[in-house]
This record gives C-alpha cells, structure tokens and sequence, in this order.
C-alpha cells in the first residue's frame, strides 16, 4: 500500500495547479505520472536510488520529470514522504 504524508499529497495539488497555468493536460499527465511511479514501488520498493542527504537505505527516491518523490520502505507499505523540485535540497525535516 502507497500512503502519502500530507505535505506530499499538497505539494502534489500544488504541482498540478502550477502546471495547469499553462496546461492543463500536461498537467494531469505529470500528476497521473508520479501517481502510477509511487504505486510501482509496491512491486519495486528499491526501485529509486538513496536520498544522498540521508544515509538511511530504507529512505529513497525517484526522479519523476522535474521532482524528487521522496519515500521509505516499510514493512508492508510504502509511505511518500515529500515530493519537491529537483534543484531543492532535501535536508531529512519531514
């Protein structure tokens, strides 16, 4: 199971809504992108590659177009942490 912390679900609606001033289908395309990214790692949960600022193997991320879904794998769930630009440093304060 994906769960998603609430400041990943709002920066989620915050990528859309930024996007969809431009566009509107791109944007659900990028929303619908990283959606169905954080639910293949139920299958792949090492899928991503280790957040460089945090030495913890169990926290991870995937780049996903221009954003960095930052997650940890737990025991029997997947739980989005944050999801931020590429160029924002991630400093472990979730």
């Amino acid at each position: 199971m994906v769960n998603w912390a609430e400041p990943a679900k709002k920066s989620l609606q915050q990528i859309y809504y930024f996007i969809s001033e431009d566009s509107k289908y791109f944007a659900k395309e990028v929303v619908e992108k990283i959606i169905s990214e954080s639910e293949r790692l139920i299958d792949f949960p090492k899928l991503g590659r280790k957040v460089p600022e945090i030495n913890d193997d169990n926290v991870r991320e995937l780049l996903i177009y221009s954003y960095r879904l930052i997650y940890e794998i737990g025991n029997d769930n997947i739980n989005i942490l944050a999801l931020i630009h590429s160029k924002m440093n991630f400093k472990g304060e979730i």
